[in-house]
């Protein structure tokens, strides 16, 4: 069986709804992203295991739920250094790896294992957002903008130098399309070579500040230039307030204008794997690391909730898969959607086994090959999925979906107070088929469907936080909670 090579594009906060194809909010336009759906799969019931980018991309690289590693918020989210990454595995598959874009799965140090060249990528370009409060600069990276913001603006504004293996290197072009035109020459590079290769493209677009646009895209749109942090006043904190919903005056114009600069760099790239002659044997995986954010002003309609919560619209995000048509042009003819329930650590054994590595490479895996549902053939998905995050936890299982919220812990006041999210009352209990939106509680109606998930639920936290079952239990019960 020939390898195909393989395409993972990682966008950042991006909404649900946030498609022209879906058709469901009007103002926004993504050729490209509609193209790569055409051309492919949808999966319309797709979910990362954490509504924050850090522990949600350690999942993602390593194929297990960041709970097993203790994972659950920013702060104790790390790179699972235990386990082999996609990148090493593909590695041994004889494949091509490059690592381009935002990095961010802890806090990181340059020469960490946590960092794109000690975990199994040859060529890189990338930048450490867990140096710079969680984020890139869309502008400005480089020594001269670090002298110039001073310590703490340089890491609030996040205006740090790029990297290139282990070395720093200026990058003062607008970083969408600077990662676009890498990922190009490499993706021509290797085709010139006829060499399989692994491409993971991690765009720092549609993160909050989307204002930081070029002057020229400014100018065409209309838009007015704000101006970056750089440590005077005010507060840091009073100042990020009026930079997200609902404070900023044009927030969905700055957001919808990064949208459409990354989706046209994602429609040049599809055009390169045609201008190569490997599209045919090219997988093209497009998804985002956690649900769209008030902070970017994004739509995750007909979702309810946010980035950070557990509402549907934390965590359920796009997922499209494009197939090589030499290889299963007979059974995906583009434009279909699974309803299965699918989970963002499936992509580690699907990748792999598309590329023909044995089960042994990703049998530590908690997720599963869409195989089977990429060749068009009936696939059920996971019975059930969980997330923690300590303060909040959700468990789906079939229909139903369970969340319990501690209102009185700090990490709720934060979100409220800083993130303008709120995560939802104490317990809820929703039917996902007949009420994806959320909008019914049944818990008061379905007792026991709320004690059969509560059970589950502890189950699960039971065997994969083992080594911090102390900790995860000073949470309480839903019962002991009232």
């Amino acid at each position: 069986m020939s390898r195909p090579n393989i395409v993972l594009i990682v966008s950042d906060d991006h909404g649900y709804a946030d498609r022209s194809a879906l058709g469901v909010v009007d103002d926004v336009n993504t050729p490209g992203l509609d193209r790569l759906a055409a051309e492919g799969m949808s999966f319309e019931q797709a979910y990362v295991t954490a509504p924050v980018c850090s522990p949600s991309r350690s999942a993602l690289i390593s194929g297990q739920h960041q709970g097993r590693w203790g994972a659950q918020w920013f702060a104790d989210s790390r790179f699972p250094d235990h386990l082999p990454s996609l990148a090493e595995r593909f590695g041994e598959l004889g494949y091509r790896t490059a690592y381009l874009g935002k990095v961010h799965y802890g806090p990181e140090q340059v020469g960490d294992r946590a960092t794109p060249p000690h975990h199994g990528f040859e060529n890189t370009f990338y930048g450490l957002a867990g140096q710079q409060m969680g984020r890139l600069n869309y502008l400005r990276h480089s020594d001269a903008a670090v002298a110039e913001y001073g310590e703490f603006g340089s890491s609030a504004s996040a205006v740090q130098p790029m990297l290139e293996g282990d070395e720093p290197v200026d990058c003062e072009e607008f970083l969408t399309t600077e990662l676009g035109r890498r990922s190009r020459e490499f993706v021509s590079d290797r085709a010139e070579r006829d060499e399989p290769f692994f491409l993971m493209l991690a765009f720092n677009a549609v993160h909050n500040f989307c204002w930081q646009l070029p002057p020229d895209e400014l100018r065409r749109r209309g838009l007015p230039a704000r101006d970056d942090y750089q440590g005077e006043e005010p507060e840091y904190l009073d100042w990020y307030d009026g930079q997200i919903a609902p404070e900023l005056d044009h927030g969905r114009a700055y957001y919808l204008a990064q949208l459409e600069l990354m989706d046209a760099e994602i429609g040049r790239l599809l055009d390169q794997l045609d201008s190569s002659r490997v599209a045919d044997d090219t997988v093209v995986v497009y998804l985002t690391d956690n649900g769209g954010s008030t902070c970017n002003f994004a739509s995750n309609a007909p979702l309810r909730g946010t980035k950070y919560t557990l509402w549907e619209g934390g965590i359920r995000v796009p997922l499209l898969v494009r197939w090589p048509r030499g290889q299963a042009g007979a059974h995906l003819k583009g434009g279909e959607q699974c309803s299965a329930v699918v989970s963002s650590t499936d992509l580690y054994p699907t990748l792999l086994d598309l590329a023909g590595a044995p089960a042994s490479a990703y049998a530590h895996c908690d997720g599963m090959s869409l195989r089977r549902a990429l060749h068009g053939e009936t696939y059920a998905g996971h019975e059930q999925l969980h997330w923690d995050n300590g303060f909040q936890w959700a468990v789906r299982s079939g229909r139903w979906k369970l969340t319990s919220v501690d209102q009185d812990s700090d990490g709720v006041r934060g979100l409220r107070q800083v993130e303008h999210a709120d995560p939802g009352p104490a317990v809820r209990l929703h039917d996902l088929v007949a009420d994806p939106g959320e909008q019914h509680d049944l818990s008061a109606e379905r007792p026991d469907v709320l004690a059969e998930l509560e059970a589950a639920h502890d189950l699960w936290r039971s065997t994969v936080f083992a080594s911090s079952r102390a900790s995860s239990t000073a949470n309480g019960r839903l019962t002991e909670r009232g």
